[in-house]
């Protein structure tokens, strides 16, 4: 049986961590995941960390493993993926990937797009005219300097609206151009498994984690890190929205909802990502079994 890598696909709070353990059980392999908040060891509640329980189930990877004062990108997870990736397929003949995390994902299957070097002096003046003039003026900006980007990339990630306008202003052309030049062929396996279950479920399933979020203490949590609020990991569903409660603008109350909501617009942001892959397999979440997805198709 040739090396295969398994990688589950689906919005947040769709059962992705449970399903994966019970995979990698019946494997007898281990998992990595390909989450851009869980791997910073200062987030836990706000990102869903696996719990202590889950954990000791399946030896799991980049989980915990970098700290928010380091830099994260898919570069670097493209390096280290393909890294555990070689060191595990050595002692197992499959791995489990799962995430939510679409371009990190997009980079371990197919590499990155080549986008030239730019110089970070222009970056930093990006960063400078954010912090002081905030997101509307990084949308207005983008939207007239390079509308190709505008019309088909996300509109409310700042770091995403960062990084097309520097690139549009070190190279004079759009990001968007440089997308989809080159797919590498990886020496392995790649079964791409997506999980979905009705909206209407879904959101409520969201609801009620975040609910569950702050029973559970994830306002000590992000006080905690009040002196890191600035840094980009904490630019984050769950993390942001708690600034205006601690001066006094909102109550808590309103920090639910907006959580509540803007997890909502994140999840379908994943599923409009994934949808957009014709080699992810699709199922139901509450009719899966590890069984059936080890015969699946693959890649």
């Amino acid at each position: 049986m040739s090396q295969t890598v398994y990688i589950i696909v689906g919005p947040t709070a769709v059962g992705k961590t449970s399903f994966a353990i019970e995979l990698a059980k019946k494997l007898n392999t281990q998992i990595l995941s390909a989450d851009a908040r869980q791997c910073f060891k200062e987030l836990n509640i706000g990102v869903a960390r696996p719990s202590e329980n889950e954990l000791s189930k399946v030896p799991h990877h980049f989980i915990a493993s970098h700290s928010i004062e380091q830099e994260m990108n898919a570069t670097i997870f493209e390096n280290y993926a393909l890294e555990k990736t070689t060191q595990l397929l050595d002692k197992h003949n499959s791995l489990v990937m799962v995430g939510g995390t679409g371009l990190y994902i997009k980079a371990f299957c197919e590499g990155l797009d080549l986008i030239p070097a730019i110089n970070p002096e222009i970056r930093m003046e990006i960063i400078q005219q954010y912090e002081k003039l905030g997101l509307r003026w990084l949308q207005k900006e983008l939207s007239v300097k390079d509308p190709i980007y505008w019309e088909k990339g996300e509109q409310k990630n700042p770091q995403r609206l960062m990084r097309a306008l520097e690139v549009f202003l070190g190279t004079g052309t759009s990001i968007v151009n440089f997308q989809n030049k080159n797919k590498v062929v990886r020496p392995f396996k790649i079964i791409k498994i997506g999980m979905q279950m009705p909206r209407e479920l879904l959101y409520e399933r969201i609801n009620e984690r975040v609910l569950t979020m702050i029973e559970n203490g994830l306002e000590l949590e992000v006080r905690n890190l009040i002196p890191h609020l600035h840094l980009n990991a904490l630019q984050t569903v769950g993390y942001s929205e708690w600034l205006p409660y601690f001066e006094g603008k909102i109550n808590i109350q309103k920090v639910k909802e907006q959580i509540q909501q803007n997890t909502r617009h994140y999840a379908k942001r994943q599923m409009t990502w994934f949808k957009k892959d014709p080699d992810i397999n699709w199922y139901e979440a509450d009719q899966m079994n590890a069984s059936q997805i080890m015969d699946g198709p693959t890649v």
